[in-house]
């Protein structure tokens, strides 16, 4: 077994008390590979952010869990080396059974999710518990969901939203024991999180989707006051970004995300840890499209990967400044 506290991670528990009480959330961004880390890293270095690394089911198969356990132990000898010491936590997002988060735990994970919305509720909390149970042996923070988010992304799979239902909450967490709850309030994974029809228009003609159940939050934050709580589905879709996406040859249609400023209001709350992982998506790849265009001759990997890590640090070190709220916050 190896525990995250050899590597140098820490756990998401003194992170979020500290992010609930200043009024910011903690990026959570996804990582597949290495371009992927050193922006995030350098982003988060760079405004002096705590940083959630996190790992979907589909990306541990893709990067192997070993390689993962090393690259997080290199994340923190790399943030040395930068000069900033920034907390890092190594988190599995939508795990979905007890024995995957298991394996997480055993191999460096310093937080982990247990995603149990798509059964009942009692089997949800079944869940949810047994998970809670096993990873606070070993002082690995656990985090839960309730309601689901509409949307495709890696394995998560949803038609339809259902709002989390706040008279649940309060239950589920004293059952469960879990450290934080992912809650369902109108985000929605992937980039096609609305479509034109859901939406108006404002002055400048810009699509606008239906506001967040923002009193569904004000509720849940009557109930469980101080709790730390999740968004997931949160990224905002930059319109330049897509553009860019389709001047050099994609076919990005109907892509309208979650408004900036919904989100700086969620951080405000005691939404403390905020997931993005399209928008990177799009960056990166609005990027590499540019330089195939630009550049047909091209072949050396690091030509067309290089700049669309430095797009994607320019693009989380605007969220940590302008967004999350969560720069400046290590001293």
């Amino acid at each position: 077994m190896a525990h995250y506290k050899e590597l140098g991670l820490v756990s998401t528990k003194q992170l979020f008390a500290d992010a609930v009480k200043g009024g910011y959330a903690i990026p959570a961004y996804n990582f597949n590979n290495l371009e992927q880390m050193q922006a995030i890293l350098q982003a988060c270095v760079e405004t002096k952010s705590p940083v959630i690394l996190q790992v979907s089911s589909g990306a541990r198969k893709y990067a192997n869990a070993t390689l993962l356990r090393n690259m997080a132990k290199g994340a923190v000898e790399y943030v040395a080396e930068l000069g900033v010491k920034i907390p890092i936590v190594l988190h599995l997002d939508h795990g979905d059974t007890f024995e995957l988060c298991k394996d997480c735990i055993d191999n460096g994970f310093s937080s982990v999710m247990i995603d149990g919305s798509h059964h009942s509720y009692e089997k949800n909390i079944e869940l949810t518990s047994k998970v809670v149970e096993y990873a606070h042996k070993y002082d690995v923070s656990v985090e839960g969901e309730l309601g689901v988010l509409a949307g495709i992304e890696d394995d998560v799979v949803a038609a339809h939203s259902t709002y989390t239902k706040p008279e649940e909450v309060q239950d589920f967490v004293k059952k469960t024991g879990v450290d934080s709850l992912a809650i369902s309030i109108g985000t929605s994974h992937g980039a096609n999180k609305f479509t034109p029809a859901q939406c108006t228009r404002n002055e400048q003609g810009i699509l606008i989707p239906p506001m967040l159940k923002f009193d569904i939050l004000e509720e849940i934050e009557k109930r469980i006051p101080g709790f730390p709580i999740v968004l997931h589905g949160s990224s905002s879709v930059p319109l330049e970004l897509v553009a860019e996406v389709n001047k050099f040859g994609g076919a990005m249609k109907d892509t309208i995300g979650i408004p900036e400023e919904w989100l700086r209001r969620a951080a405000k709350s005691a939404v403390c840890k905020i997931n993005i992982d399209s928008d990177g998506r799009i960056a990166m790849t609005a990027a590499i499209r540019k330089v195939f265009v630009e550049q047909p001759g091209e072949f050396d990997p690091r030509k067309y990967l290089g700049p669309a890590r430095d797009a994607l640090k320019t693009l989380y070190k605007y969220k940590n400044i302008n967004v999350l709220g969560s720069a400046e916050r290590v001293k």
